[in-house]
């Protein structure tokens, strides 16, 4: 690589193509096949038309489907890359979630953001300062290292809610994100601030991980009892006895319920816990009785 400092993160082949330029929607593009090549400092498309490269100090958000014909329906894993006024439409040979997660690395690891951790524990507002922290992200994970030395791992598979706040942040009105997940067994809300473009970008990721909870799923009455009792505290061995179920009957909706994504298998004969999905599920299930 050329440029001072600059060192290459994925060289991979692929396919690319842009639906905005400058601001408008361009009409019937179609995919272009070529070199993607991803460094810490820029993107580079190469193809049989020339080469493009994108620094990444140019990039303002990162999102997933983006169809505008046919061309683009037909393919079914891609990024869409939007930087300046432009959008352009990325898919590679490597697994795109691994390509996602280099890119967030490349845009967002080492960066300074402000933090308060735990901010809500159990329902409950904590008296928790803003400190500095850096961030690093991973597969499937945002990993916040906090400056006085506490570690926070936010799964992407665990996150229950994002919503975008103002707060008085160290005396300032500022952009926050309050991101719901869990640590251990307790809900809890991490707020995470800093600059504009970072927000803008960590928001874009939290956001992948909570439309993956999303409900989604359609359960039956008695699946939705089972969902309710584990929430509310009842272990998975009690739920035949406090549901007044046979054991084989709880033990396939168990089944059914890990195969859906609300439960994991935490082991064998049978102890099960809630994912975030199944927590959203069983509060909502709740609020409507």
């Amino acid at each position: 690589m050329s440029k001072e400092g600059e060192h290459k993160i994925t060289d991979t082949q692929g396919k690319f193509l842009q639906v905005v330029k400058s601001g408008r929607k361009l009409n019937d593009p179609d995919w272009t096949s070529g070199r993607v090549l991803l460094s810490n400092k820029r993107i580079v498309l190469a193809g049989n038309q020339g080469k493009r490269s994108i620094p990444l100090s140019d990039v303002k958000g990162l999102k997933g489907r983006y169809d505008v014909n046919q061309a683009v329906a037909s393919v079914s894993d891609y990024l869409s890359v939007e930087f300046d006024d432009n959008v352009i439409l990325i898919g590679t040979n490597v697994d795109i979630e691994e390509f996602e997660t280099d890119l967030y690395g490349a845009l967002l690891n080492q960066k300074m953001i402000l933090t308060k951790h735990p901010a809500v524990e159990g329902g409950v507002v904590q008296d928790t300062n803003w400190e500095k922290a850096r961030v690093k992200i991973t597969d499937g994970m945002v990993n916040v290292a906090i400056a006085s030395g506490t570690f926070v791992g936010i799964e992407l598979d665990d996150i229950g809610s994002v919503e975008r706040a103002t707060r008085t942040v160290k005396g300032e009105q500022r952009t926050v994100l309050e991101v719901e997940h869990t640590q251990g067994d307790t809900s809890v809300q991490t707020y995470v601030s800093g600059q504009t473009r970072r927000c803008a970008l960590l928001e874009s990721l939290f956001q992948k991980g909570e439309r993956k909870n999303e409900g989604g799923v359609e359960l039956d009455e008695v699946e939705k009892e089972v969902l309710m009792a584990l929430y509310s505290g009842v272990s998975p061995f009690e739920i035949p006895g406090f549901l007044g179920m046979e054991v084989d009957e709880v033990e396939s909706i168990f089944e059914r319920l890990i195969e859906v994504d609300v439960l994991e298998e935490v082991r064998k004969r049978r102890e099960v816990s809630l994912k975030t999905r199944g927590r959203n599920i069983a509060s909502e299930s709740i609020n409507e009785k």
